[in-house]
C-alpha cells in the first residue's frame, strides 16, 4: 500500500483500490490538491493496461462528507479570492475529478462505506456502479448551503436516477439512506457495513476475470451512447468490434470458455 497526502492506494491482480484516508475530517474535501491527488491516482490507473477494474471508498464513517463547512464559513479554501479567483479554481483544479472520472476507460466501482455528501455525493454518482454499506446516506447537500454542484453532479444525476428524482434530491437537499438509494436506482446493491469492501472486491474480480482491452472498449460504447444516435453507435460497434475480432485476447478467451463448457460449465455456446 502507498500512502499520500489523501489517499492510500492498493493494487492486486489487475484492481486497484483507492481509499480516501482523512477519516477524522470525514475525508472531506479541504484543498484543491486533495482533487488533484485523486484525478492523477484515476489516470494512473486508466493508463495502466494490466490494471482492469478501479474501486474508490473511504476509510472510517464517512465515504466523502463534502467540502469543509468551516473553510466556507469564513471564505477560505475554495472560496477564497474575487469571483474571478474561484471561477479560475473550479476549472483548474476541482474539474479535473469528474473530468477523470468521464474519460476513464476503466471500470469504476464505488463502494460507499458512510456519508456521501456534497462533492462526495458526486463523486459516488461518477463512478460507473455504486454499492453501499447499509449505514450509508446520501445528499445533494449544495442547496442547503446557498451553493451549487460545482464539479458536474447536476449534469450526472438525472442521467442517472431521470429528471423529476434528480431535481427533488437537488432542491430540497434532504439526505436518504441506503434502501431509499436502491429504491431509485442511485446504487445497484445494498450489503451489511462489514460486508462493504470483501463485496466490492468480489464484483471488481468478475469484472477483471475478463479481457481488459474488451472490458474497456464495452464501458465506451456504454458511455458514449448516451451521446449518439442508434446509427452512430452502430458505426461505432462495427470499428470497435473489427478490432477486438483480429486480437489474441478474444481468441483465448473463446477457447478458455469452450474448455470450460467441455468440463460440465452450465454456460452454453447457443448463448453467445
Amino acid at each position: 500500500m502507498t500512502a499520500g497526502a489523501f489517499i492510500h492506494r492498493r493494487e492486486e491482480q489487475g484492481i486497484v483500490t483507492l481509499i480516501l484516508n482523512q477519516p477524522d475530517s470525514l475525508n472531506r474535501f479541504r484543498s484543491t490538491q486533495q482533487f488533484i491527488e485523486l484525478a492523477e491516482h484515476i489516470h494512473s490507473a486508466n493508463a495502466n493496461p494490466r490494471v482492469k477494474v478501479l474501486i474508490i471508498t473511504g476509510r472510517g464513517k464517512a465515504f466523502c462528507a463534502g467540502g469543509d463547512l468551516n473553510q466556507m464559513a469564513t471564505r477560505k479554501g475554495f472560496s477564497e479570492g474575487s469571483v474571478a479567483d474561484v471561477h479560475d479554481r473550479y476549472r483548474e483544479t476541482i474539474h479535473l475529478l469528474p473530468r477523470a472520472l468521464a474519460c476513464a476507460d476503466v471500470p469504476t466501482i464505488a463502494a460507499i462505506n458512510g456519508a456521501a455528501y456534497g462533492a462526495g455525493f458526486d463523486l459516488a454518482c461518477f463512478c460507473d456502479i455504486r454499492i453501499a454499506a447499509a449505514s450509508a446516506t446520501f445528499s445533494a447537500s449544495f442547496a442547503r448551503l446557498g451553493i451549487v454542484a460545482g464539479d458536474g453532479g447536476a449534469w450526472i444525476l438525472p442521467r442517472l436516477i431521470g429528471r423529476s428524482r434528480a431535481m427533488e434530491l437537488a432542491f430540497t437537499a434532504d439526505p436518504i439512506d441506503a434502501e431509499k438509494a436502491k429504491k431509485i436506482g442511485l446504487v445497484s446493491e445494498v450489503v451489511a457495513d462489514n460486508a462493504l469492501v470483501q463485496h466490492a472486491e468480489c464484483l471488481a474480480q468478475r469484472i477483471a476475470r475478463h479481457p481488459g482491452r474488451a472490458m474497456r472498449i464495452h464501458k465506451r460504447l456504454l458511455r458514449d451512447a448516451e451521446q449518439q444516435s442508434l446509427l452512430q453507435h452502430l458505426d461505432s460497434v462495427a470499428a470497435y468490434q473489427a478490432i477486438l475480432h483480429t486480437t489474441d485476447e478474444h481468441v483465448q478467451a473463446v477457447r478458455r470458455t469452450i474448455g470450460s463448457i467441455g468440463r460440465g460449465n452450465s454456460w452454453r455456446l447457443e448463448g453467445a
